[in-house]
């Protein structure tokens, strides 16, 4: 099959998508009510499909993607099976080709050479240096882009690779998708990392607040000895409360990782865990979860166990753990939740993700992520000014923070 008989399968599956959505009665009328919800419901169908390719890759009904549900009704094609595995990421667009791209993803560290599936005068604007979101997947061999949603310059490289580290945060998994010398990276480094854990304090757990908790990590990860005498769980109330810094978003994260634990306002248990197979975790509240099984009276037990339970961070080892060390582990849970779960079937309905895939923690992610250390750096360093237009830069010279465009049409546009 030629390169050109790939693309016309794809871009006839991609049809046959939208027909699938518009005559399935659920999905269609799903979908009439998130283009109402975006506020976009007369637009032309060049705008449709920049809306279209989102919704079909991102939307679920119930616990089933689109695109699953086209794969089943259609009998399971090759091509949606590769559409299911697509990767969204944010590239550094290395070369422009005749009809694709050279791209480095900044999330999992590896070079693709990419097909377009349209014509390449449509990227006009695009040049090597800028950084996309963008989506890509493989198809019998060759990988194609078939969505890109937003065009970085030279100059924004900060926001590309925060970008990337909170794609990262929110999926580690990515680190390694498609990308298998990565994951064994990341597990040698586990291992190396669990040893020197255990050399270091002799058990896998150290229970501590979060006010030591990143004196704890921080002597760990620089070979420092640390005396962990007067920095054990020393509050003598459990109680579980929403702790406003931990919600992390865009916009704040590396400042809050910057901060630590330590920052916080409040003072809360933590737990320092290092599983063997998954690496570092820094638990909130791990001790106080652990009480309400001892009997011990616990304020906001309910929302405590609902924050162990729906918290995509704490990741399936860390019930099991639980469960293991408390055989009433399950009983009490049914009992607070009014539910009737076994360990089992608890694990399968709250961390599902966990049981499918293999997810390292994000602290030992981010830690083996270049991404994450690049973008440490960026910040520290003093910002290069963009010399302005009477700083003897042309209005028809290239614009100096690497767009690729003139100086007229960049950065002097408005000058």
């Amino acid at each position: 099959m030629t390169v050109i008989d790939k693309i016309n399968e794809i871009n006839d599956t991609i049809k046959e998508i939208f027909d699938f959505t518009q005559k399935n009665e659920i999905i269609k009328s799903d979908f009439d009510e998130y283009l109402s919800t975006i506020g976009a419901g007369n637009i032309s169908l060049n705008q449709m499909e920049k809306i279209f390719l989102p919704y079909i890759f991102e939307r679920k009904i119930g616990d089933k993607f689109i695109l699953e549900m086209f794969k089943e009704a259609a009998g399971g094609k090759d091509i949606t099976e590769s559409l299911l595995n697509a990767q969204a990421s944010v590239f550094e667009i290395k070369k422009i080709l005749k009809n694709g791209f050279e791209l480095y993803n900044l999330i999992n560290e590896k070079t693709y050479t990419v097909l377009s599936l349209t014509k390449m005068t449509n990227f006009r604007g695009v040049y090597a240096g800028q950084y996309i979101v963008a989506r890509i997947f493989e198809f019998k061999g060759d990988y194609y882009v078939i969505e890109i949603t937003n065009v970085l310059s030279h100059s924004q490289k900060e926001e590309a690779y925060r970008y990337a580290v909170m794609k990262l945060v929110h999926n580690p998994r990515m680190l390694y998708f498609d990308n298998p010398e990565k994951e064994e990276e990341v597990k040698d480094t586990i291992k190396e990392m669990y040893g020197k854990f255990i050399k270091t304090f002799n058990k896998d757990i150290i229970l501590t607040t979060n006010k030591h908790a990143d004196d704890i990590i921080g002597a760990f990860n620089e070979g420092e000895e640390i005396d962990l005498s007067d920095k054990g769980c020393d509050i003598e109330s459990c109680r579980f409360f929403h702790v406003k810094e931990l919600d992390n978003n865009y916009g704040n994260f590396l400042e809050n990782s910057m901060g630590g634990f330590s920052s916080h306002n409040e003072t809360y248990d933590v737990a320092v865990i290092f599983d063997e197979n998954n690496g570092l975790y820094a638990i909130p509240f791990y001790q106080t979860f652990c009480k309400i099984f001892e009997g011990e009276k616990v304020e906001n037990a309910k929302a405590c166990i609902e924050y162990f339970l729906t918290n995509d961070s704490i990741p399936d080892t860390i019930l099991k753990r639980v469960a293991e060390q408390y055989p009433n582990f399950t009983e009490l849970i049914n009992n607070i939740l009014e539910t009737n779960y076994n360990l089992e079937t608890l694990l399968q309905t709250y961390k599902p993700e966990y049981l499918e895939n293999k997810i390292y923690s994000s602290a030992t992610i981010l830690y083996c992520s270049n991404a994450f250390s690049e973008i440490f750096e960026y910040i520290s360093e003093p910002k290069q000014q963009v010399p302005a237009a009477s700083a003897k830069v042309g209005r028809n010279e290239p614009c100096p923070c690497g767009s690729g465009k003139k100086y007229k049409n960049c950065c002097g546009k408005n000058s």
